[in-house]
């Protein structure tokens, strides 16, 4: 089987919503409630955040969480995930978002499986859009992959569409993604954002325009992406439900 470590990217210098990681759901932090659905599918000494900001380092050392400091250069987190990997080896990153405090560990766990059937392949994670809110919202990429599960194209905006502009049936982005050495050393390479990948605000894309294939696969609908304060009021909602 294929060697693997997961990681989970982590920066104060959020836009939409600023010191994100720290931000308190329900007595815990963003990050460590992150953090607490991974090592419910992983050892916790093969999990470690990497963030540029030592504030974040700190609070991680004080909730025992393995915390590595990375450059305040990296375009993105799948840069900071890049740099980690030219100095620790493993066959995959596994790169688990920050800010998932509802990240279902059998999704982590499904994606380490398909390690097995790839070879230099990257994955990433969806499932489908049950609602026109999500399907119309900015801050939830869309996937539109071929027959085979390789994704054709992501985007902000609403696809698959139509000429009366209705939805239909469509497909979100689960964030989280297994990364060969390879892929992330050349995806680093990158001195600047690719074109889509900068248009768009979303990274994956800029595998597919250096070439790469991505592999889909369906994961659960569990997991809610925060990315601005009204994602909080969901995920909030979310764990009442559960209790937790």
């Amino acid at each position: 089987m294929n060697s693997y470590v997961v990681v989970i990217p982590a920066r104060l210098a959020s836009t939409r919503l600023p010191n994100k990681p720290l931000i308190d759901i329900a007595g815990k932090s963003l990050i460590e409630r992150t953090w607490g659905q991974v090592i419910k599918a992983v050892a916790k000494e093969k999990v470690f955040v990497l963030t540029d900001d030592e504030i974040i380092v700190s609070h991680c050392q004080s909730k025992g969480i393995q915390v590595i400091i990375t450059s305040k250069d990296c375009l993105t987190g799948t840069d900071r995930v890049a740099e980690f990997a030219k100095k620790y080896h493993f066959d995959y990153y596994i790169n688990v978002q920050g800010d998932e405090p509802l990240m279902n560990p059998n999704d982590i766990k499904d994606v380490i499986s398909a390690l097995n059937d790839i070879d230099e392949e990257i994955i990433n994670g969806y499932t489908e859009i049950d609602n026109e809110t999500d399907y119309r919202s900015l801050t939830i990429p869309k996937v539109v992959f071929r027959p085979d599960g390789r994704l054709l194209y992501m985007s902000r905006g609403a696809i698959p569409n139509n000429k009366i502009d209705t939805f239909i049936k469509a497909y979100k982005q689960v964030c989280v993604y297994a990364f060969p050495k390879k892929a992330l050393l050349e995806f680093a390479s990158e001195t600047k954002k690719t074109e889509l990948e900068d248009i768009e605000d979303i990274e994956i894309l800029r595998f597919l325009e250096l070439g790469y294939d991505v592999k889909m696969i369906k994961l659960s609908s569990d997991s809610i992406a925060v990315d601005v304060p009204e994602d909080i009021d969901k995920v909030l909602l979310k764990l009442s439900e559960q209790n937790d």
